[in-house]
């Protein structure tokens, strides 16, 4: 089972989302400023639509919704943030990929720098890793909710990748393009959803234990505390009954 879906499922299971709400408002108001910037329609912009259905999946009220987009097409008044990502290393030497949104470069880059030289990695030159992972769709569905076979059926008619057994769980692979449409049937044939999201998903994964993987979940942890974060991605795996414990 992957650390990318490990750590979402985690997440879920413990209300971290729910604990953090605030957090993750400021990160999804920002990716919607960001996506209008392109057009406010969110029939006609895909980046924009994936955002307001990620705000309203985190019951987001739609005057906040609406604000942000309003903002991005400069209806409205607001900050301007520049988008970037931040390539590293963390401990074991497994691949990290920051996404960022920032008002101020030079500080949000000298605070990353930091979280990564605390937690046993540093930060790496632009494309050092960046090449080690693909944008795909991920759509994590428990194993108690769905045999493989029926699943596998609507992967398959409704134009999906893959599905890769996660332990727990079962997930779905798709192209960016087709994730809205398998999203969609998944929903329909009624397999409950634990999380979906377009991602960048790394082609292998390195396994830590012990102190490296108590770590690289620190440093995961302190990453995407920080404000000025949109998305963190790594390649490491983990047992589930430690991440569970670090996590706790």
């Amino acid at each position: 089972m992957s650390g990318h879906s490990k750590w979402a499922t985690i997440k879920h299971k413990k209300g971290a989302l729910d604990a953090k709400r605030g957090k993750i408002f400021t990160r999804l108001i920002k990716e919607i400023t960001m996506a209008a910037k392109s057009g406010g329609d969110p029939d006609k912009n895909p980046r924009l639509r994936t955002a307001v259905q990620a705000a309203k999946a985190e019951n987001m009220p739609a005057d906040n919704i609406k604000r942000a987009i309003q903002r991005g097409t400069g209806e409205l008044p607001g900050v301007s943030y520049e988008e970037f990502q931040l390539e590293g290393y963390g401990p074991g030497g497994v691949a990290v990929l920051v996404e960022l949104s920032t008002d101020n470069r030079n500080r949000t880059i000298s605070e990353i720098r930091h979280a990564f030289t605390k937690h046993g990695g540093n930060l790496g030159e632009a494309g050092s890793v960046a090449w080690m992972f693909h944008k795909k769709g991920s759509i994590v569905v428990p194993k108690a909710a769905a045999k493989e076979d029926d699943l596998m059926n609507v992967v398959l008619e409704s134009g999906g990748e893959d599905l890769r057994d996660d332990g727990e769980n079962w997930e779905v692979i798709t192209d960016p393009h087709g994730y809205e449409g398998v999203l969609e049937a998944v929903k329909k044939g009624n397999f409950a959803v634990t999380t979906s999201e377009v991602a960048m998903l790394p082609q292998n994964y390195i396994k830590l234990e012990g102190q490296q993987a108590t770590q690289m979940i620190r440093l995961v942890e302190a990453l995407e505390e920080h404000d000025d974060v949109q998305h963190v991605y790594s390649n490491f795996d983990v047992d589930l009954k430690q991440l569970e414990e670090v996590a706790s």
